[in-house]
């Protein structure tokens, strides 16, 4: 399967791809003129290199650890789906990765967050992981196409790369806003492929993430756009300049006006 790519992604991976050596040039150079106190003239980046080095792999073993705790967490606490457990759900969940072409299957977990709606996808040590709340997964007797547009949402990060491209960019996220931009489009090409993979679920499916999975049925879409709209101040615009995730009214615009034309997935060949 084909899948329609937000058109900003590619552009925005591609800044951030030539703004991460730019980034760690200058912060060797920053970073040597903080530690030697000399001109710039003299400032030899090889001389401090060393150092940046050390505080460098001392950030990097505490994102590690950070990931082994959250994978341990996942495992620990969490119900992985499986064929023992929820089978059918399963089959279900192994016919959306095929669907999308995907050689390896994230296992999935189902955790209990306090009511929490939400999933997400990580990877650790080269193997993807996929979870989602509870809250969510219990809709699957009533509105199953809603957790069927939330995990094809997940598995989209999972078959775009979005894991690994931001992991080895991740210094350009020091760019103002770029980080947040590329991330705000990575979310829009999951929604584009979870719409693709349940049409029928993607609207309601981001409803339940704004109202909750009782109100989100009396929700009118229209009518949340429209006061969306209207109370687009500047402070509405620059925090979502800001965030990680585009705002929910213009999420459900986007699965409503996106076109559906598809669009060839850059290294479809490629295993996930």
């Amino acid at each position: 399967m084909k899948v329609r790519v937000c058109k900003k992604e590619n552009v925005l991976f591609a800044l951030k791809v030539i703004f991460t050596p730019v980034v760690l040039f200058a912060i060797i150079i920053g970073f040597a003129f903080c530690v030697m106190d000399t001109n710039p003239e003299e400032v030899s980046p090889l001389a401090v290199l060393p150092v940046f080095i050390f505080y460098f792999l001392l950030i990097a073993v505490w994102v590690y650890f950070r990931k082994i705790f959250l994978v341990g967490y996942l495992k620990g606490n969490g119900v992985e789906i499986n064929q023992e457990q929820f089978p059918e759900f399963y089959v279900f969940y192994q016919k959306m990765a095929e669907e999308l072409n995907m050689k390896k299957l994230p296992p999935l977990f189902v955790l209990q967050e306090g009511g929490s709606l939400n999933a997400f996808a990580i990877r650790f040590s080269c193997k993807n992981y996929i979870a989602i709340f509870s809250d969510i997964f219990e809709l699957y007797d009533t509105e199953p196409e809603v957790v069927k547009f939330v995990l094809a949402h997940e598995l989209g990060h999972v078959k775009r790369n979005h894991l690994q491209k931001r992991f080895w960019t991740g210094l350009s996220s020091l760019i103002p806003f770029l980080g947040a931009a590329y991330s705000r489009a990575c979310e829009y090409t999951c929604d584009n492929i979870g719409c693709d993979l349940s049409e029928n679920g993607a609207e309601k499916g981001l409803l339940v993430l704004a109202a909750g999975k009782s109100l989100y049925a009396k929700m009118n879409a229209a009518k949340y756009i429209e006061n969306a709209k209207k109370s687009r101040s500047a402070s509405v615009v620059f925090s979502e300049l800001c965030s990680s995730h585009p705002y929910l009214p213009n999420r459900i615009k986007n699965i409503q006006n996106a076109p559906k034309v598809e669009t060839a997935v850059a290294g479809e060949a490629q295993e996930n």
